[in-house]
């Protein structure tokens, strides 16, 4: 089964909240939990 796959500004504007609330202090694994993606998808894509 395939998953959803973003568009490449969809993918810049998840990256982006993520740096934003690691600088609110907010950790890697927390922040792409709250993004609503894994952590391998992060890695994959940072």
């Amino acid at each position: 089964m395939a998953g959803k796959r973003d568009k490449p500004k969809d993918v810049v504007l998840k990256l982006r909240q993520v740096e934003v609330l690691e600088g609110q202090g907010m950790g890697i694994a927390e922040a792409v939990r709250q993004i609503g993606v894994t952590q391998q998808t992060y890695y994959r894509h940072a």
